[in-house]
C-alpha cells in the first residue's frame, strides 16, 4: 500500500470512528473514482456501506464500475434508484454496457428512456457484444473525418465538437478517416494534424496502415495487440470494414489487470475477484473444494510412503531426506509450469513448438538434475557416511527434477486441451506428480540398493 493511500485509509478510518460524515464526503471528493473503489474494497461490510453513502451521486456509477462484481451487487442493492440514475448519466456507452446487467430493471429502463435517439442507438449497439470482446470494450462516441477535407476544416470540426459535447472524446490521440459509406480508410495522428498547414488535405496526412479489430475479437487478443504495437487507441470495424467504434488504452489496461488478477487468484483456487471481507461461511465453502482436492492428493503421496514403511523403519535417514527430494521436484516443476501457463495465455505455445519446448525443458531438468544430484550425493555421504545412500539420493534427485519439468511443461497443455484452466488446477496436479514420483523413486531405489 502506498503512503498516500495509507494516509487516505487512516483518515477515513478515523472519520468512521467519530461518525464524521462530512470529513468522509470531503475526502472522497478529492480522490479519483478508482481510488474510492480501492478504499471500499479494503473496508469490512459495515464500514463499506457507511463510506458508500457519502459517495456523490454523479460519481457512484464510476465507482461501481471499478469494483468487483460481487461487491458491486451488494452496494447496488443498498442504493436508491435516483442516485444510480444520476451516476449513470455521466458514463460513456461502453461503460454503461459493462454495468447494466447488474442494475435493477427500473433503473435500466429509466436510463434508456432518458437518452436521445442517437445515444440510445449507440448504447444498444455496444451492449449486444460480450464484455470480454473488442465490441464490449469499444466506445462508440468516435471522431471521424472525410479524406477530402482540409486541416482547417478538421480543426474547426474539433472545436465545434468540444463546444457541443463539453469536451473531446477521452484519450483522443488520432482521428479516424472514412469515406461516404463510413468505410475506414486510415487514421491521422492528432499531433500531425495540429502541426500541418491549414490547406493540407486529410488524405495527404492519413496513414493507411491501421491496426483495427472486429467486435468479436477476444479482449485478451486486443490487449496483446495494444502491447505489441504500442497503441493508444484503435478502430473497431464490422465485417464490411465500416467504422463502428474505438478502443482506448485505458480499457486495455483494465483487461490486462483483470487477466493478471485471474491468474494470481486461480493459482490459489480462488475466484477472480475475491472479497477480503466476504461472508465467512461462503468463503469457507468456496475454498473447501481445493482444500479437499489437495487432501486427496496428499493421501495419495502418503499411501506411496506407506508402501515402503519397512524400509523407512530400517533406515531412518530415508525419512530425513524424503522431503528434500519432493521439494526439489516441486520447485523445478513450478518454474516450468509458470513459464508454460503464461505462454499459453499469450498464445506463444502452439502445436508447432510444444514438442521443442518439452525437449528444451527436459534438457534443463536433466542438466540441473546432474548438477544437484552430485552435490546432494556428497552431502548424504558426509552426513550419514553411507555411499549407497548418497547414490540413491542423487539418482532420485535426477529422476524427480526431470519429472518435475516434464510435468510442468505438459500438464498446462493437457488441462487446456480438456477445457480446464491451467492456472487453477495446474499447481495441484503438479504437486501430486512430483510428490508421488519423488517418494516412489527415492524409497524404491533405496529398497533395491540398500536393503
Amino acid at each position: 500500500m502506498t503512503d498516500k493511500f495509507q494516509q487516505l485509509a487512516d483518515k477515513i478510518d478515523a472519520a468512521l470512528l467519530k461518525g464524521d460524515g462530512d470529513v468522509i464526503s470531503s475526502t472522497l471528493g478529492e480522490i479519483a473514482s478508482a481510488e474510492i473503489a480501492r478504499l471500499l474494497e479494503s473496508l469490512p461490510p459495515k464500514e463499506r456501506l457507511s463510506v458508500w453513502a457519502q459517495v456523490p451521486p454523479q460519481r457512484c456509477a464510476k465507482v461501481l464500475l471499478a469494483l468487483p462484481q460481487s461487491q458491486r451487487h451488494t452496494l447496488i442493492e443498498q442504493t436508491e434508484e435516483e442516485k444510480l440514475i444520476a451516476g449513470l448519466s455521466q458514463m460513456q456507452m461502453d461503460e454503461l454496457a459493462d454495468i447494466d446487467a447488474d442494475l435493477p430493471m427500473p433503473v435500466v429502463s429509466a436510463m434508456v428512456q432518458a437518452m436521445d435517439t442517437q445515444r440510445r442507438q449507440r448504447y444498444e449497439l455496444v451492449r449486444d457484444y460480450p464484455d470480454q470482446s473488442a465490441g464490449g470494450l469499444m466506445d462508440v462516441d468516435i471522431s471521424a473525418l472525410r479524406a477530402d477535407v482540409s486541416v482547417k476544416a478538421a480543426l474547426r470540426y474539433l472545436r465545434r465538437l468540444r463546444q457541443r459535447e463539453g469536451q473531446l472524446p477521452e484519450h483522443l490521440d488520432s482521428l479516424m478517416v472514412v469515406d461516404r459509406n463510413n468505410t475506414l480508410l486510415g487514421i491521422v495522428p492528432l499531433s500531425l494534424l495540429v502541426s500541418s498547414e491549414m490547406d493540407t488535405s486529410i488524405r495527404e496526412l492519413m496513414s493507411t496502415e491501421v491496426t483495427s479489430f472486429t467486435p468479436q475479437m477476444p479482449a485478451n487478443k486486443v490487449a496483446q495487440a495494444f502491447k505489441d504495437k504500442d497503441l493508444l487507441s484503435a478502430p473497431v470495424v464490422d465485417d464490411k470494414h465500416k467504422l463502428i467504434g474505438r478502443i482506448t488504452v485505458d480499457d486495455v489496461i483494465d483487461v490486462i489487470q483483470d487477466e493478471a488478477n485471474k491468474a494470481l487468484y486461480s493459482q490459489a483456487g480462488l475466484n477472480s475477484h475475491p472479497d477480503m471481507f466476504a461472508p465467512i461461511v461462503r468463503s469457507a465453502t468456496r475454498r473447501a473444494l481445493w482444500l479437499g482436492v489437495n487432501l486427496l492428493t496428499a493421501f495419495l503421496a502418503a499411501w506411496v510412503i506407506g508402501l515402503f514403511e519397512a524400509a523407512i523403519e530400517k533406515v531412518v535417514a530415508l525419512a530425513v531426506l524424503m522431503p528434500v527430494v519432493a521439494s526439489m521436484g516441486g520447485v523445478a516443476g513450478s518454474q516450468t509450469l509458470t513459464l508454460v501457463t503464461r505462454g499459453l495465455a499469450l498464445d506463444q505455445i502452439n502445436r508447432n513448438n510444444i514438442i521443442k519446448l518439452i525437449g528444451h525443458e527436459f534438457s534443463i531438468g536433466a542438466l540441473n538434475g546432474l548438477l544437484w544430484a552430485s552435490l546432494v550425493a556428497v552431502i548424504a555421504l558426509k552426513w550419514f557416511g553411507d555411499w549407497q545412500l548418497g547414490l540413491v539420493f542423487g539418482l532420485a534427485m535426477v529422476i524427480v527434477l526431470v519429472t518435475g519439468v516434464l510435468a510442468g511443461a505438459s500438464i498446462p497443455v493437457l488441462l487446456k486441451k480438456i477445457g480446464i484452466d491451467p492456472a487453477l488446477a495446474g499447481g495441484v496436479v503438479l504437486t501430486t506428480v512430483t510428490d508421488v514420483v519423488g517418494f516412489f523413486a527415492f524409497l524404491g531405489l533405496a529398497t533395491l540398493f540398500i536393503l
